[in-house]
């Protein structure tokens, strides 16, 4: 696995056409505003390379994220977590609008800041010893990266307001019971499904990937009408496509499954 990034906490890795966006930051990977910067670097770059056709992120063996750095965050002013919260707000926005298919490998705890990383993912894969919540409440505040919102649209309003209201951590036989996680393996395996679940990904349309992945993110927060003008408009552009010119072509002359993309 060859790595490109010379960030201090942060890791953008390359897995046989497979991104991996890799936090390193022992020994519980906090989520400082240092972090929070070179994850939007990690997830800029892993959008704008053709040589990765899917993202992972990934916390390590031991910890997917236990939340944000609260030493950093306690003694900040009103004014001073006013402007920081744009930060909480976008990184993990840049995280969750990168153009490819993304999934998490939760291992250990995604907590807090954590699991709003994990939440900007397409899906989330979760080691069957992992631990998932949203404890900010204890500490007398909310969700700010976006926990309260992704949480909510993904497991619906009253799941997420158990969690949020009460900060109780789940493990992943319940996260997977509620829609939080889509899979479950044993902490030795998620990393490797997860990177064969991106992997799929390689040589496939990118172009209608990434087309799809709007589709989907932007629509489900309009009205259905406005939601299906997104959908026309997407599905009409890729006619400037190549892919859709060699798939179509594909289908006509050798059936469903054969066609070449090239990305373009």
């Amino acid at each position: 696995m060859a790595s490109s990034s010379t960030a201090q906490f942060v890791r953008l890795e390359s897995h046989d056409g497979v991104g991996v966006i890799r936090l390193d930051r022992p020994p519980m990977n906090a989520l400082d505003a240092q972090v929070q910067r070179e994850l939007i670097d990690a997830a800029t770059e892993a959008g704008s390379r053709s040589d990765m056709a899917a993202v992972v992120i990934y916390g390590g063996e031991r910890v997917f994220a236990a939340g944000a750095d609260v030493k950093e965050m306690a003694e900040m002013s009103f004014e001073e977590m006013s402007e920081h919260s744009h930060l909480l707000q976008e990184f993990t926005s840049v995280l969750a609008t990168i153009p490819k298919p993304t999934v998490a490998a939760v291992t250990g705890f995604a907590l807090g800041g954590g699991l709003e990383v994990a939440l900007t993912a397409d899906v989330r894969f979760a080691a069957d010893s992992a631990k998932l919540g949203q404890p900010e409440i204890l500490l007398g505040i909310i969700p700010g990266a976006g926990g309260t919102q992704r949480l909510s649209r993904l497991v619906g309003p009253a799941k997420a307001k158990d969690l949020i209201f009460t900060g109780r951590f789940v493990g992943a036989t319940e996260a997977l019971a509620m829609g939080l996680v889509d899979q479950v393996h044993s902490a030795e395996e998620v990393f490797g499904k997860a990177v064969e679940w991106a992997g799929q990904f390689v040589g496939g349309p990118a172009v209608a990937l990434r087309a799809a992945k709007r589709a989907i993110s932007t629509g489900i927060d309009l009205e259905l009408e406005a939601g299906l003008e997104v959908e026309r408009h997407e599905f009409a552009e890729l006619w400037k496509s190549a892919d859709q010119k060699a798939g179509m072509r594909s289908f006509l002359d050798n059936g469903p499954g054969k066609a070449t993309f090239t990305g373009r």
